[in-house]
């Protein structure tokens, strides 16, 4: 990584470590977050980021309101007082730098819920709402299918959180959830044809693993219980829009 993206590397593990000597459950998620799980010595997809996003437990939103300050950092206030309870941004005194922060679960085109799962890993969010915080965006840029690939690739699927990709947890959040669901579908389908892109610095072996690892999560979808207003939703398909619409968020 470049200069500044090493700092605002740096920054992201800064703000949790502070976070843990405190007791707040402060976890890293969006392409920072991602990027911390892969471990193999080089990024896959090397990028640019942005800003720093986090989450943490509704419990501790007072907690965080004064952790924030004391780190450099000032409150978007108009935004924060109208929407405190569930997200709050900060940005840095000095640098240019914004934080922004899920409070009990992470809402943009569709809802993940995050309580009572922030402990799962010291620093970010656990990989399966990771993989969901990704999956969920309704208009799938390239960037984001790249840092879904990268996840795919870097870390395995299976059936708990211990360095894995939960997919019972996927399984049990799309079960409940078809918008959640049929978004998700789509851009697996989207990650696949991406990681085919003969352009991509993959072996044969590693494209091979994305798509093993894409049809792991597929598979699951078919046989996974279903929730009645899933099954529900599911006779409406796609003839009603099934995501919100997220607007950029003004200083």
């Amino acid at each position: 990584m470049t200069s500044m993206q090493t700092n605002i590397f740096d920054e992201m593990k800064r703000l949790v470590s502070a976070a843990n000597e405190r007791a707040l459950l402060l976890r890293a998620l969006g392409g920072l977050a991602v990027r911390a799980h892969l471990t193999s010595g080089r990024p896959v997809f090397v990028r640019e980021y942005g800003d720093l996003d986090f989450a943490i437990g509704a419990e501790q939103r007072r907690d965080l309101e004064e952790f924030m300050p004391s780190m450099g950092y000032s409150a978007y206030k108009q935004f924060n007082l109208l929407n405190g309870a569930t997200r709050q941004i900060y940005g840095h005194d000095q640098m240019e730098v914004k934080v922004d922060i899920f409070v009990g679960a992470f809402e943009m085109c569709h809802k993940i819920p995050l309580e009572g799962r922030l402990h799962l890993h010291p620093v970010t969010i656990p990989l399966a709402e990771l993989l969901l915080t990704k999956a969920q965006i309704a208009e799938l840029n390239r960037k984001d299918a790249l840092d879904i690939a990268s996840l795919l690739l870097c870390v395995e699927t299976g059936l708990d959180d211990h360095e894995k990709i939960n997919i019972l947890r996927i399984a049990q959040l799309c079960g409940q959830d078809w918008g959640l669901y049929k978004t998700t579908s789509i851009n697996l389908k989207r990650v696949a044809e991406v990681a085919r892109e003969e352009s991509l610095p993959l072996t044969e072996a590693e494209r091979s693993l994305v798509q093993k690892r894409i049809a792991e999560i597929q598979r699951v979808f078919e046989t996974m219980p279903k929730s009645v207003q899933w099954k529900l939703r599911d006779k409406v398909g796609t003839r009603v829009r099934w995501y919100a619409e997220v607007e950029e968020v003004a200083r």
